[in-house]
Formats: structure tokens, C-alpha cells, sequence
């Protein structure tokens, strides 16, 4: 039982050892759209 216990140990050490070895870290990149029109600009009260 006792070399059960210690498989069962370095498997799980194995495993836990293997998850944290990957390092998947994609980044995603977010840009934002450009506008399709513009806003109009305050000109005043008269033109």
C-alpha cells in the first residue's frame, strides 16, 4: 500500500508539475474602431 501512496504522489507531482510548465499566455490585443463620421464641432452661435 505503501508504494501505491507514493505512485499515486509522484504522478499527482507529475501532473501538477507538467500544468504549470505550459505557458500558454496569449495576449490579445484590443484596439478600438475609428469613428465612421465625425462629430460636428461647436462653431459658435452664428457662422
Amino acid at each position: 500500500m505503501s508504494k501505491s501512496i507514493k505512485a499515486l504522489g509522484l504522478v499527482s507531482l507529475m501532473v501538477l508539475a507538467a500544468a504549470c510548465g505550459r505557458n500558454n499566455n496569449e495576449e490579445f490585443v484590443v484596439v478600438d474602431p475609428e469613428p465612421i463620421s465625425q462629430e460636428p464641432v461647436h462653431t459658435g452661435k452664428f457662422k
